[in-house]
């Protein structure tokens, strides 16, 4: 962050300071931190008050660990002695001001991406591509709401040229806001899944909340959007019938985008496909699995042309790109023992399979359609055993919860899983899908817990298995997934 005045900082935000710290009262601000836990010595604390916490409650910490400034909205408590205080009507709103007025002092083009799935990697593939040409500044992490955004542009430094945010919401008017923060110069819809049926209703409401960002847009800028995804489709049909004022432009696997990928070829560790566009082919090849990624980097490709990037740019930020971070993330388990090869049934051929067992650690989140193409990840790795453990997709709404559970334990046995351990209170949901599908019901195994889960593991994995830990971040997965990868079973 560049450094600013205190008076620049209560200006901006229209408080008025009513403290002035010693003994150095033109003391420069360097950061913002709304959490003391994380704060730096130079920072200006700005407490937000939420449903079972208030930061006010934790000013005096703030002034402690060497903050050099607070802001606050109550006027009727103890505020630190000898520091900057600048007194606002509403914290939250300060911070989300002061972040819109200095990303506009950068000038930068402004990329935004939303969807329901797949946002993240759609941003960091994009990410890539750019800092072919730009040194790009991004979200990092889940910030990509009311407080996140704000946050993430107030890191922003002098020398960053590019801004790629990542747009989350979960109801009507939070897009809107946050197009209002960072006004995009190019949008890109990845999707319109499921994800907070429970709070919209619909998909329909999904894309109403999501098209909010579309309202300010003019003629500078483009929208992206995927043409695989049904709704999309139409409302770009729609958007250029209307001849918006902005440009459209669609990518997808099927139909005549402006983008299109053919001849996929999945491969374990990662997809290769002939890009068509502009009556030209190109050969690009993804190192991270699975085919919805196709989609992400089409956008990518996408995005990096409109900003002036190349081909060979782009292929070679594409190729940098790995996964992690509970996100579609392959690693081997070495640490099985003799003992484990007593397990395997006496038909098993040494050397047929590879004998490392693998896991597919994708336990960052998970919605129908997250989890539909995490499975066909583990579809497409070879292996004597695929073992999917599945636990609750969140914020479905109760409605919509029992039939997309179901869905799933279908999709699991056409994704030919041979073992399906689900977790959580619709556990029971997933296992009459795959029992409607006709797989084996010793083969579907119900668990209330993760700890059962990693009692199973302990008892039953394989040399050869392919694991796949799958769900909502609510439901804790990577507890499972660290089990794994310290290969404490093994011992």
């Amino acid at each position: 962050m560049k450094s600013f005045r205190v008076e620049q900082i209560a200006h901006a935000v229209g408080g008025r300071i009513i403290k002035r710290g010693y003994p150095d009262p033109d003391v420069l601000i360097e950061g913002v931190s709304t959490d003391t836990r994380t704060i730096r010595r130079g920072d200006i604390f700005i407490p937000l008050i939420g449903e079972k916490f208030d930061g006010h409650d934790f000013l005096q910490e703030a002034a402690d660990k060497g903050a050099v400034a607070v802001m606050t909205q109550k006027l009727n408590i103890p505020l630190p002695d000898d520091l900057h205080t600048i007194a606002v009507d509403n914290t939250l709103k300060a911070l989300q001001v002061l972040a819109e007025k200095y990303l506009r002092s950068f000038r930068v083009p402004v990329v935004a991406v939303t969807g329901s799935t797949g946002k993240t990697t759609t941003k960091e593939m994009i990410s890539y591509v750019l800092r072919q040409g730009y040194l790009v500044h991004k979200t990092e992490g889940n910030y990509n709401n009311e407080i996140g955004l704000p946050l993430t542009i107030l890191n922003m430094e002098p020398y960053h040229s590019m801004a790629v945010f990542e747009m989350g919401m979960s109801g009507f008017g939070e897009i809107r806001r946050l197009a209002e923060i960072a006004p995009p110069d190019a949008v890109v819809f990845t999707n319109i899944g499921v994800s907070h049926l429970e709070k919209l209703g619909s998909r329909e409401n999904i894309w109403r909340a999501k098209s909010e960002i579309l309202e300010n847009l003019d003629y500078k800028c483009v929208v992206f959007l995927n043409e695989d995804d049904d709704i999309l489709r139409r409302e770009g049909k729609r958007m250029i019938e209307k001849k918006v004022p902005y440009k459209v432009v669609r990518y997808g696997t099927t139909g005549e985008p402006d983008y299109l990928a053919e001849n996929i070829r999945v491969e374990e560790n990662g997809v290769r496909y002939t890009l068509r566009i502009d009556g030209q082919s190109h050969i690009i090849t993804l190192n991270i699995p699975g085919r919805h990624n196709v989609l992400n980097s089409l956008a990518a490709i996408a995005v990096g042309r409109l900003f002036g990037i190349g081909m060979e740019g782009i292929k070679r930020g594409l190729s940098n790109i790995k996964g992690g971070n509970m996100r579609l993330d392959i690693f081997n388990v070495h640490y099985y023992s003799e003992s484990d090869f007593a397990k395997l049934p006496p038909d098993y051929e040494s050397g047929k399979f590879d004998e490392r067992i693998k896991v597919i650690d994708d336990a960052y989140n998970a919605s129908p359609d997250s989890v539909k193409a995490a499975l066909d990840v583990l579809r497409d790795m070879e292996g004597r055993r695929k073992v999917a453990i599945l636990g609750d997709m969140l914020e479905l709404g109760e409605d919509y919860s029992k039939e997309a559970h179901k869905e799933i334990g279908g999709y699991a046995v056409e994704a030919g899983v041979h073992v399906l351990i689900a977790v959580g209170n619709y556990s029971a949901c997933v296992k009459e899908g795959a029992l409607e599908k006709g797989m084996d019901e010793r083969m579907v195994l119900t668990e209330n817990s993760n700890k059962d889960v990693l009692s199973w593991l302990d008892e039953n994995i394989m040399p050869g298995d392919r694991i796949l830990v799958k769900g909502s971040r609510g439901m804790h997965m990577e507890e499972i997934v660290e089990y794994l990868r310290q290969g404490r079973m093994f011992f």
